[in-house]
């Protein structure tokens, strides 16, 4: 199985168009050891020919240009995209989709509750049915403990959704009234090598069903979204808690570093790192602390073969 990172940031980007951080002011100025990020997704496949992208950032364009086998070239008009998996319903997750018209009809999979807001609130799927047809949407389910599916350009692959616990986006018809399905995570496994990996890009708490699937693993590319739970207020740049969006801090009791901490098989790789969060600088005390548990961090471009 390959796996692409297309992008390894959160929301915004790093260095964020509107942001002063230290952080994105370094960036910007080439006076910080930090590589530049684009907004969180991966492409996965088992051929290398035929791959499934899970999730469509604001990005996409730039990222499917930076990774020739997304343009195979067999025919006048082609992409190495054979469907996409929306691990939710976010902006910075599906507004991508809009990038995408011109390849349409495409196979998009999604929970009920992301189909919900993407045909209301945020409604891409009504707005691309006048692009030839538009999206063709197949169902994620999440009602049993585990949830299999397989994607027909990946048979080699084998698909298990979780549900995780999560709020919907501001534009959700239930955004105060969280669901099953709202947000995901995928363990994706080779059947052939049975290789696995686990994804998650949001997760906010370790909940009961998750640590023996993570375990068993052979790697982790989850949320690294911020380092402490305040960072926001730390940084200047607004008041929400990390526990309240949706990301457990890698730092702290009960957090990210803690809980990797009591897994020996897996590979860990940290993803949609959000521009405030000391890990992107390279030569940090918090890349160090990471490196020194034996967290990974991501950036646009890393290969990973399992």
């Amino acid at each position: 199985m390959k796996i692409q990172i297309l992008g390894s940031a959160a929301g915004g980007g790093f260095p964020q168009w509107n942001c002063n951080c230290d952080n994105c002011t370094g960036v910007r100025n080439g006076t910080l050891n930090a590589k530049p990020r684009t907004q969180s997704s991966i492409a996965v496949s088992s051929n290398g020919i035929d791959w499934v992208l899970f999730n469509a950032s604001p990005d996409i364009r730039a990222q499917l240009a930076d990774f020739s086998p997304m343009q195979p070239a067999r025919a006048k008009r082609d992409t190495g995209i054979g469907a996409i998996v929306l691990m939710d319903s976010q902006i910075d997750h599906t507004t991508g989709l809009l990038m995408l018209r011109e390849g349409c009809p495409l196979d998009v999979w999604c929970t009920d509750m992301v189909h919900q807001d993407l045909t209301s609130g945020f409604p891409v799927f009504n707005m691309l049915e006048h692009w030839n047809g538009g999206l063709n949407r197949k169902r994620i389910p999440v009602e049993d403990a585990v949830n299999r599916f397989t994607i027909e350009c990946a048979p080699g692959l084998e698909f298990i959704a979780v549900p995780l616990i999560s709020s919907a986006p501001p534009y959700s018809p239930h955004r105060n009234d969280p669901h099953p399905g709202d947000n995901i995570g995928v363990l994706i496994r080779d059947t052939q090598s049975g290789k696995s990996l686990f994804y998650a890009p949001g997760l906010g708490r370790i909940e009961p069903h998750l640590p023996a699937m993570m375990a068993e693993a052979d790697c982790l590319l989850v949320d690294g979204t911020l380092w402490r739970d305040d960072e926001m207020a730390h940084n200047g740049v607004g008041d929400k808690l990390g526990v309240h969006m949706g990301h457990l801090a890698q730092s702290g009791e009960g957090g990210m570093i803690a809980f990797l901490d009591t897994l020996d098989k897996p590979r860990k790789v940290l993803i949609h790192i959000n521009n405030t969060n000391p890990i992107l600088i390279e030569d940090s005390p918090e890349r160090a602390e990471l490196a020194a548990h034996g967290i990974e961090v991501s950036y646009d471009g890393m290969s990973i073969e399992l």
